[in-house]
């Protein structure tokens, strides 16, 4: 007999063909939709890390506290507005302490270097400040003005808002709302004896108008210049 020697032919067949390309086409498409959730897992932390929201709940809290650190402590006010006019806030009560709020908040500090006239370098005691940063709400903004003091934001006891010397005015948010269930206004202290203690909170929500996310904004900023003692 005769040894029949079987000869193997080199290759694919065409179903081991379809199977090759079956399974590259899974690994292609397993990899593809990582790369597609990756990539909008990144695009959804961006944008809620760069929304708006964030950024005017950013700029809100930066400015209130650089501005009150600087500010002079015995020589600040809490506003009301009330037809349009601003009046100081004031205890209501008789108890020796109490929580204080308003609409408004007007900061005082120096913006110059001390005289470089004066051999001491000893600050004129008559002038508590030489200019001042005022923070109000104005509808659902968040604005502030900064201008030279005297005169001020607002008139010895009260009045109109100033609209001449402010130098520079600022949209700090949009869409601001206070909680009413707390009874406060924007801006708060606590008074000893009918005096503020020099640490002034900041109480708003900001609200997303297109889904509707909100961001409460609480911060609180501490005055240490006391002048004069």
């Amino acid at each position: 007999m005769r040894n029949r020697r079987c000869k193997f032919r080199s290759g694919l067949t065409l179903v081991e063909l379809v199977i090759a390309m079956t399974i590259n086409l899974l690994v292609v498409l397993a990899v593809g939709a990582l790369l597609v959730g990756g990539n909008r897992a990144w695009q959804n932390t961006y944008n809620s890390a760069n929304k708006k929201l964030k950024q005017d709940a950013l700029a809100t809290t930066v400015a209130f506290g650089s501005v009150g650190r600087k500010a002079n402590r015995l020589n600040y006010t809490i506003y009301k507005k009330e037809d349009g006019s601003y009046v100081p806030a004031l205890p209501i009560t008789a108890d020796p302490e109490e929580v204080v709020s308003g609409d408004a908040v007007e900061f005082r500090y120096w913006d110059v270097l001390l005289d470089e006239k004066d051999s001491h370098q000893l600050m004129d005691v008559t002038k508590t400040a030489t200019a001042y940063a005022f923070f109000y709400l104005d509808g659902d903004q968040l604005k502030l003005d900064y201008g030279p003091y005297p005169p001020g934001a607002v008139p010895v006891g009260g009045g109109s808002k100033n609209s001449s010397g402010v130098i520079t005015k600022v949209l700090l948010a949009e869409n601001v709302s206070v909680d009413k269930d707390s009874g406060l206004g924007a801006f708060s202290h606590t008074t000893v004896g009918g005096k503020g203690q020099g640490s002034v909170r900041v109480n708003i929500i900001l609200t997303d108008p297109e889904d509707g996310e909100t961001i409460r904004v609480a911060t609180a900023t501490l005055m240490r210049n006391i002048w004069p003692r």
